[in-house]
């Protein structure tokens, strides 16, 4: 199984599980979802008091510079570990 198959499968059992991670787990997913599918983050920072886009943006943006390839790995990982708390 290629790694972009096995990426796929990992965010489609994020979908799948069966407790809500910590808020600080999300993020995480998400920046390393958004690293591996997009890469760098581009765009201005928000602004404002959308807390919840400010997050993201700065999860995302930690992640700057990671290759697209480490973030599938480290996704495909990260699911894993959720997988066991969370199933």
């Amino acid at each position: 199984m290629s790694l972009i198959e096995e990426f796929q499968q990992a965010a489609d059992r994020s979908q799948k599980l069966t407790k809500r991670p910590t808020n600080e787990e999300l993020l995480d997913l998400y920046a390393l979802f958004k690293q591996a599918t997009e890469g760098d983050i581009t765009g201005d920072r928000p602004i404002g008091f959308d807390f919840k886009a400010l997050a993201k943006y700065q999860a995302w943006d930690d992640k700057k510079g990671m290759t697209k390839e480490k973030a599938m790995e480290t996704y495909i990982a990260f699911m894993k570990k959720l997988e066991e708390s969370y199933t």
